[in-house]
This record gives structure tokens, sequence and C-alpha cells, in this order.
């Protein structure tokens, strides 16, 4: 192992956060009817060696991890992002002032990985 490495140093390791999205907040209000915003989450945190069963890491973040532990100038570690995520519903006015309810896809976190 490098010789600054110590896991008391670490950065928490990669999870999922609480995120609250108020579409008030963006300023949609106007035309969004419902939610008036959503839980999103988000992920964040260290994918640091030795990647735990709990970060699923995907093979090619394992291999990375280990090439970053030999040449930690030229490889980053890998990174923290969603490996699930839900759909919301949300109920809108178009342009044309109908009311339109539209399931969007990939809006939700459901779990965290390291990629």
């Amino acid at each position: 192992f490098p010789a600054d490495y110590n896991t008391s140093e670490q950065k928490q390791a990669c999870k999922k956060h609480e995120l609250y999205v108020s579409f008030r907040d963006l300023g949609w209000q106007d035309w969004i009817i419902a939610p008036e915003g959503y839980a999103a989450f988000y992920c964040d945190g260290e994918c640091s060696f030795p990647l735990n069963a709990h970060m699923n890491a995907t093979n090619h973040a394992i291999v990375q991890t280990l090439v970053h532990l030999m040449f930690p100038d030229n490889v980053p570690k890998p990174c923290c992002a969603p490996t699930k995520l839900n759909a919301i519903s949300v109920l809108y006015f178009d342009d044309s002032s109908n009311v339109i309810l539209k399931k969007y896809r990939n809006m939700v976190v459901r779990s965290c990985g390291c990629h």
C-alpha cells in the first residue's frame, strides 16, 4: 500500500445521501402542478481500496482501484454514482396549457456504487 494509505484519514464511503428538490426553489411552480417537490437523493463518498460488497462496485471499478493504488498520479479512484434510479410522475401544464401527467424516468436515486 502507498505510505499515505490510512483508513482513519479517508472520507466516508460511497453511499446515498438525502436531497429534497423543491420545484418552487427551481422556479418551476408556475407549470408544475404536482408534486411540489420530491426526494431525489444523491451519491457521494470515497471509492477506496478495498471496495466492499455494499459499494456495488463494477469489475472495472475494482481493477481501476488497484491500478490507482499503483499509479495514484495517473489514474483516479472510481467515482461514486447512482446504480439504480426510479421514476416519478409529474402533473404539469404544457405550452398549450393542457394538463399532462408524465412519468419521468431516472429521477430518484435508489442505490449508489463505485464506477
